[in-house]
């Protein structure tokens, strides 16, 4: 089996639409949440989000950008970057071994609301031809394929929350077979509108903390009362050691592990003893070939709902008295709830701390739950030597994704 690494990352986030922005934002404790102004919100229980503000497609993509989604977009921007960091050449001798794994958990909603919105005004006959291929979630996969030239596989998977995750992993173990030298990864959204407000929104799932946006996300605490949704891509690049090695690529981090499983119990709460997440983080762990005690850190699902403190007794299943000497952290008390792009951008702030030896804290964590009880470096990062972390991603309807990485050395 060959060994995987990753040696490119582009990210478009609530705390910035680079790397180095958006990670320093993570370990500075800033809140990338705010009201939401893009459009009337005065009707909605929760009226908070974690938006991108400062995005520009045609900057990027030019006329091309009118024909794509705004998810498709953020995907394309993410792993233009991702790939302009790994400095990789593509030309037609490549293009063949060259793959695309990135997935939406919703897709291009957005344009199809407002597709909906001309058909019923203006008739079926003013509704745009491209309406189907913006709205279809394999869209971003494709589009970044096109792009780039890449003939290799092209896979979007759809797994809600844990999309971004299984596209990597999936991804991982393509590479892992030799069945292609390089794949463009991870996960994009952006769903941020009316509908999916209203449907969270009644199935109380969102927060409602609309006067303290930036403390609306607490993920551990009694206190919190849902997740806070947001949009963006996280995109990283794989590839097998030995095509990188032969290029003289910059290695960020190796990934050793997968596992995913299904909770087959119910489409959005997740199974109460955590049986399907303690499955996969075992068969991940498992894949990996190491010890519990050589795992120093998590980057938690851990979403600011019910599914915190399930999550937590996960840990404890898995890991036992080792559980309390891991550092857990939550990303998304910063970033809010990205859906499918989650797990991507989640894995950059993951390969971040494996290298940089610095763990981003968990923000408003100030009352924490009693079910909650490990350490997860409350309100301030922490300088810590990690050499093995995990990254979890779970989603509606039981899905499981978990990654395993560790520091890259040769």
């Amino acid at each position: 089996m060959e060994r995987v690494v990753i040696t490119g990352m582009g990210v478009i986030t609530p705390l910035g639409n680079d790397v180095d922005t958006f990670w320093n934002g993570l370990i500075s404790g800033k809140s990338g949440i705010s009201k939401i102004d893009s459009f009337d919100v005065s009707q909605h229980k929760a009226q908070i989000a974690g938006l991108i503000r400062t995005f520009q497609p045609d900057e990027l993509l030019g006329r091309e950008a009118r024909r794509m989604d705004r998810f498709c977009q953020f995907a394309l921007a993410a792993a233009h970057q991702a790939m302009e960091d790994a400095k990789i050449n593509m030309d037609d001798e490549n293009s063949a071994r060259v793959g695309v794994y990135i997935g939406s958990g919703i897709g291009g909603l957005q344009t199809l609301l407002e597709s909906h919105k001309t058909l019923l005004n203006r008739g079926p006959k003013r509704v745009s031809p491209t309406l189907v291929p913006m709205m279809i979630p394999n869209m971003a996969a494709a589009q970044v394929s096109i792009h780039f030239g890449a003939t290799g596989p092209c896979v979007a998977p759809v797994t809600a929350c844990a999309t971004g995750n299984n596209a990597i992993g999936e991804a991982y173990r393509l590479l892992q077979q030799d069945k292609a030298d390089v794949v463009i990864a991870g996960g994009s959204e952006a769903a941020i509108n009316d509908l999916t407000l209203s449907g969270f929104g009644n199935a109380t799932a969102l927060s409602t903390r609309n006067d303290e946006p930036e403390r609306a996300s607490r993920p551990f605490d009694a206190d919190r009362d849902g997740f806070v949704a947001s949009e963006g891509a996280g995109i990283v690049v794989l590839e097998t050691l030995k095509h990188a090695k032969q290029r003289n690529a910059t290695i960020y981090a190796e990934i050793i592990g997968y596992g995913a499983s299904s909770d087959a119990y119910h489409i959005v709460a997740p199974e109460p003893h955590g049986t399907g997440q303690v499955q996969a983080m075992q068969e991940a762990l498992q894949d990996a070939g190491i010890s519990l005690e050589e795992v120093d850190h998590i980057n938690a699902h851990a979403t600011s709902t019910i599914g915190d403190a399930v999550e937590t007794s996960a840990i404890k299943r898995v890991f036992g008295e080792h559980a309390y000497k891991l550092t857990v952290t939550a990303n998304k008390s910063m970033l809010g709830h990205m859906l499918g792009a989650a797990g991507g951008v989640e894995a950059v702030a993951l390969v971040k701390t494996l290298r940089e030896s610095i763990i981003p804290p968990t923000i408003n964590l100030e009352n924490p739950d009693p079910a909650c009880d490990l350490d997860y470096v409350p309100q301030k990062a922490r300088n810590a030597e990690v050499k093995v972390g995990i990254s979890n991603s779970f989603g509606f309807g039981g899905h499981n994704a978990v990654l395993v990485m560790k520091r890259y050395e040769d």
